[in-house]
């Protein structure tokens, strides 16, 4: 069992930057693949980014490539997703998620079997 605690959200300006974190419980964080998805208001959750349990595999949706980059420290648990030039369509709770696996990580929702809270990013314009 993985328990996932997103952290640093917040509201930011058009073309800011933003750093979120994703602390995971437990011994075995280096044997999980790690994602990122978001949920804006009356639209379905989507996917951001991943990364593979050995960080050699990393994806992201076409919206956020060169903008967007996911990262992983296994001494600490956590993974980030550093969040610069926001626009005010980045606007969503972002959630992390956990499956242990060492495939390369999912971008799809149903792959994952751990769920943060989610944090809320409110860009303005």
């Amino acid at each position: 069992q993985v328990q996932l605690v997103e952290s640093g959200g917040g509201l930011v300006q058009a073309g800011g930057s933003l750093r979120l974190s994703c602390a995971a419980s437990g011994r075995t964080f280096s044997t999980y693949a790690m994602g990122w998805f978001r949920q804006a208001p009356g639209k379905e959750r989507e996917f951001v980014a991943a990364i593979s349990w050995s960080g050699t595999n990393i994806y992201y949706t076409d919206s956020v490539k060169g903008r967007f980059t996911i990262s992983r420290d296994d001494a600490k648990n956590t993974v980030y997703l550093q969040l610069n030039s926001v626009k005010p369509e980045d606007t969503a709770v972002y959630y992390c998620a956990a499956k242990r696996s060492t495939f390369p990580a999912g971008r799809d929702a149903d792959w994952y079997d751990y769920w943060g809270q989610g944090t809320q990013v409110t860009v303005s314009s």
